[in-house]
């Protein structure tokens, strides 16, 4: 009997776990008996747990080499490159080190109520062909650590399909691969896709650990409106929605036990993920804003806040502002006028002006909470510590006129 096999007998025995959208549709509270949405009025206050189960070398530098894959550039390729003995040693070290219990508790002594944890395909170990495909192994124990510290602490979870078969983009490592060409958008490959969401579902409803994930990301970042964008809206994202649904009507779960169904919201460029879905029960939806990208907005102090102060995130109901961040662009990040160290009240104020327009939606979950970066820009803790980001979000004042 595989691996598999054996897990998903031995969750069939455990009793079913229930899934919510906090305060709107369920309570949800540490073992100590702390509702941390209570003092949010219910939206999502979070961080992105980047780098923790796939490794962006640009966000952690030193530990990549340190795992000996400091000459590749993908998770992939580091694996290829060590042999799968040696890279599943290096890949469960980081596993176990670089998000760990004391970073669970420090998240909720500075108001973070929600984690998002990306995670690839290949965390259902099957699903990877071992004749083309490299990927670590042995993650799920240490993903079910993770969410167990997390619901324990009484942190909501979304756990965020962020790699999919074949890449979803190309050469970006997110997916954990560099590929020349997305390869993700056809039958094959979003039949894997299929089987690790109804996976990834039965998990969540049948494991202790996995309580507090009240939300399932089906894919993240695809591309832009294409032809391939359309057969994944189409094809796609209908079969996911009812995988998912088919998983836990298997499961006889009551329908406000369900998970709620992410996907990108119109704002991404997608199309709109609505377009084909007849079902359309406890949905959500994931927009990222990232205006160091966004080459229409000038890159200046008074452009950026007025332009934080009057966005309007509101094209898919409920929608979370899944990844954002207070970098700039590459061509004035390290000048006078943009330096961290000597800018600190502007980023503080940026920040208070992207949380006040991302909390009129369902909230936010920052990217990231961790990295080597010595970048607060990109780093939730160190801009905690820097004093950008207050410790109590309550009191945060909108900048905004």
């Amino acid at each position: 009997m595989g691996a598999i096999t054996r897990l998903s007998a031995l969750t069939a025995l455990l009793p079913l776990v229930s899934c919510w959208l906090p305060q709107t549709n369920k309570q949800i509270t540490s073992n100590s008996g702390t509702n941390l949405f209570s003092s949010s009025n219910g939206k999502i206050r979070g961080v992105n747990l980047g780098s923790q189960f796939i490794f962006e070398p640009w966000l952690g530098e030193s530990a990549w080499s340190d795992m000996g894959c400091g000459s590749t550039g993908c998770e992939f390729d580091c694996v290829k490159s060590l042999g799968q003995e040696a890279a599943n040693k290096a890949f469960q070290k980081h596993w176990g080190s670089w998000i760990t219990q004391d970073d669970i508790t420090e998240m909720v002594s500075y108001g973070i109520n929600t984690i998002r944890v990306p995670v690839g395909y290949w965390m259902r170990e099957d699903l990877v062909n071992r004749n083309s495909e490299y990927f670590p192994q042995g993650g799920l124990p240490y993903l079910k650590n993770l969410c167990g510290w997390a619901s324990d602490a009484g942190l909501y979870i979304i756990m965020d399909l962020h790699g999919a078969p074949g890449a979803q983009v190309s050469e970006n490592a997110f997916t954990g691969q560099l590929v020349e060409t997305p390869g993700f958008y056809n039958t094959y490959n979003y039949q894997r896709a299929l089987r690790f969401l109804e996976w990834m579902t039965k998990l969540i409803h049948s494991t202790n650990q996995f309580r507090n994930v009240g939300m399932l990301e089906i894919v993240n970042e695809p591309v832009s409106d294409s032809d391939e964008a359309t057969s994944m809206r189409k094809n796609y994202y209908p079969s996911a929605v009812n995988r998912i649904r088919g998983a836990e009507g298997n499961l006889t779960m009551s329908k406000n036990d369900h998970l709620h169904i992410q996907m990108m919201d119109e704002l991404w460029g997608s199309g709109d993920p609505d377009q084909y879905l007849t079902n359309l029960h406890f949905l959500a939806y994931d927009d990222h804003r990232y205006l160091k990208w966004d080459t229409s907005v000038p890159a200046s102090h008074s452009s950026y806040l007025n332009t934080s102060c009057s966005d309007e995130r509101n094209s898919n109901w409920p929608t979370i502002v899944g990844e954002w961040s207070l970098a700039v662009p590459d061509n004035v990040q390290s000048s006078p006028n943009w330096d961290p160290s000597s800018n600190k009240k502007f980023y503080a104020k940026w920040f208070a002006a992207q949380v006040h327009a991302y909390e009129k939606q369902q909230g936010w979950v920052f990217w990231a909470w961790k990295s080597q970066l010595n970048d607060y820009r990109w780093t939730y803790q160190d801009a905690v510590k820097a004093g950008v980001i207050p410790k109590d979000l309550n009191s945060l004042k909108s900048p905004c006129s």
